[in-house]
């Protein structure tokens, strides 16, 4: 048997020996199968992520020698006309099969997202998750991007675990010895509303209900200090109870069943679990849309929704006008949308969907930080802008404030440093344009019919051709060639930009 380990030091060891797996770039050919979890990874990606830019000639056969090498580091006893049971060929690529419990990150994923027979059950198998965890996930390779994202998501996995083994143990009436581990998650994660409640309750069962306020109001302070935000329903109305010694809040006898309670909600949870708890509080759960090309970053935003209550995930897009349709058809209250997405960049996606009739809050999100992004996003009428690497407090802290009303920034500013870039405009434009002219001339000088602008943006035909007429005659153009110029003059689009 073959036990690969993700999290912390990535090595494989069989029957208690640790393999040798060649050299880093081998070594990251593995790595990024196992964070496939047995699909398949097409050769050519292999290729972009090890040689990013400017692979070398003679990349593919480099890649089957890795491949070569490694087959026989996890499987030294294959016969060599046998075909291979661990690293098999997968067209278009390579894919790792093995067990679920053969890999680390994969039982440690496999344990925090199932559901559990009752406290009990939980508490020992988040204990068996969090003894598989020996430091910062995939190690030595985090200056890939791929191994960042899944690396944000494996440690937004392990606060969750740890949020769900203290729950656990409080249901049983285990308190305790509890509070100096809880004391510290806090600390150290002082944006997790379910930290601080965790606390709270455990000092308050404790007999220690001073303390347990003292920690809410240290809770309100952070969530103020860093986002500009009061506590949410849950912590509000725990306070409330606190100080009305509320007797749901006593802990259970030491022989009786644990209490029921609504399951903080889990990753891949069955359609309708989410919105449970916050329908027994009498408020809506909030509905989230997600639009990113990239399915590592859409897998991560879609662990740290489900690890939030309140919070549902309707649906996912791939790119701009994905979108666009999801909008429509799944009536989210917030999106997150990435600015840099093929067909149609999130921009020009959040110009449509603000457009519409009683349309969503749009939260975009980018991984550079760069003037130019914040002011196209600003400009776009958004409610928020944020990072993609933003610790996953301040992504729900911005999902949040949309809702509210208000605006957020990464990391966290206020609604009149939106209010003072919105009426500026975007140098390189076309004076006396609106910005939906200025989407309609980056799609013409893309090559778009259209046909392929009305699909695109979801509008009738005729329409796009009234407006591409009306652009032309404004502009004191003669045809759509003089458009396409025009757009490469001002910069809208550059040699190079994706065509669809």
């Amino acid at each position: 048997m073959v036990i690969f380990r993700a999290l912390g030091p990535f090595e494989a060891i069989s029957d208690g020996e640790t393999l040798d797996l060649g050299g880093q770039r081998q070594q990251a050919v593995l790595a990024r199968l196992l964070v496939a979890g047995g699909r398949a990874v097409p050769v050519s990606a292999l290729i972009d992520e090890l040689w990013p830019g400017e692979p070398p000639a003679q990349a593919l056969s480099t890649i089957q020698g890795y491949v070569s090498r490694l087959r026989r580091a996890l499987e030294p006893g294959r016969a060599p006309r046998e075909e291979a049971g661990i690293l098999v060929s997968a067209p278009p690529g390579y894919a790792l099969r093995a067990g679920v419990e053969d890999v680390d990150s994969w039982h440690f994923e496999h344990l925090v997202k199932n559901e559990h027979d009752g406290p009990a059950v939980t508490l020992e198998r988040m204990e068996t998750a969090l003894g598989l965890w020996r430091g910062p996930a995939l190690a030595g390779f985090q200056e890939l991007m791929w191994a960042q994202a899944e690396a944000m998501r494996l440690d937004e996995l392990r606060l969750l675990a740890v949020e769900r083994r203290a729950d656990a143990a409080l249901r049983l009436g285990r308190t305790g010895a509890l509070i100096p581990d809880l004391e510290a998650h806090a600390s150290a994660h002082p944006l997790r509303e379910e930290a601080w409640r965790l606390l709270a309750l455990a000092l308050y069962r404790a007999g220690r209900q001073g303390d347990a306020l003292g920690a809410l109001r240290r809770a309100r302070e952070a969530l103020r200090d860093e986002l500009g935000l009061d506590l949410g329903p849950t912590l509000q109305r725990l306070e409330q109870d606190i100080l009305a010694q509320a007797g749901h809040l006593d802990a259970p006898d030491a022989g009786a069943p644990a209490p029921t309670r609504a399951a903080s909600p889990v990753p891949n949870a069955p359609d309708g679990s989410r919105g449970t708890e916050s329908a027994r509080a009498g408020t809506r759960a909030l509905r989230v849309l997600i639009a990113d090309d990239q399915a590592l970053v859409r897998t991560g935003l879609k662990v740290i929704l489900d690890s939030e209550p309140g919070l549902d995930l309707v649906g996912e897009a791939e790119n701009g006008e994905q979108a666009i349709a999801l909008v429509r058809d799944a009536r989210p209250d917030v999106v997150l949308m990435d600015i840099q997405m093929p067909r149609l960049d999130g921009l020009a996606a959040a110009r449509r969907i603000l457009a519409a009739e009683a349309p969503p809050k749009v939260i975009m999100m980018t991984t550079f930080g760069t003037d130019e992004n914040l002011y196209a996003a600003l400009r776009a009428g958004v409610s928020g802008f944020v990072l993609k690497t933003s610790a996953p407090e301040q992504l729900i802290a911005a999902v949040r404030a949309a809702v509210a009303g208000d605006a957020l920034l990464d990391p966290a500013v206020t609604t009149h440093l939106i209010s003072a870039f919105a009426g500026r405009r975007d140098p390189s434009a076309p004076e006396g344009l609106s910005d939906a002219d200025i989407d309609l001339i980056k799609l013409v000088a893309r090559g778009f019919t259209n046909r392929q602008i009305a699909m695109t943006l979801d509008v009738p035909e005729v329409e796009v051709a009234g407006d591409v007429t009306a652009l032309l005659r404004a502009l004191g153009l003669v045809d759509r060639a003089q458009l396409v110029v025009l757009a490469y003059e001002r910069g809208l689009v550059s040699p190079g930009s994706p065509r669809a």
